[in-house]
């Protein structure tokens, strides 16, 4: 039996950090991961752990529920 494919995680990470003005490096090194983890996540190719979900979510000044979603954003 081989493992479920995974359902796609939408987020708003780039956009919340943006606003923040904070770099990519800037977000991984508060949050504990390496750059590129945040340019995975941003792209929706990586779906974080709880814990970093809301390490994400406290740094960026957001709820988890207002990240990631299982449903895509609508665009504003």
């Amino acid at each position: 039996m081989g493992r479920q494919k995974e359902e796609p995680l939408f987020n708003r990470i780039e956009q919340a950090r943006v606003a923040r003005g904070l770099s990519r490096q800037q977000l991984a090194e508060a949050v504990g991961v390496h750059y590129q983890t945040i340019g995975y996540l941003e792209r929706g190719e990586y779906s974080p752990s709880l814990t970093l979900a809301l390490r994400l979510a406290e740094v960026l000044g957001h709820g988890v529920q207002d990240l990631f979603s299982i449903q895509p954003f609508q665009k504003n």
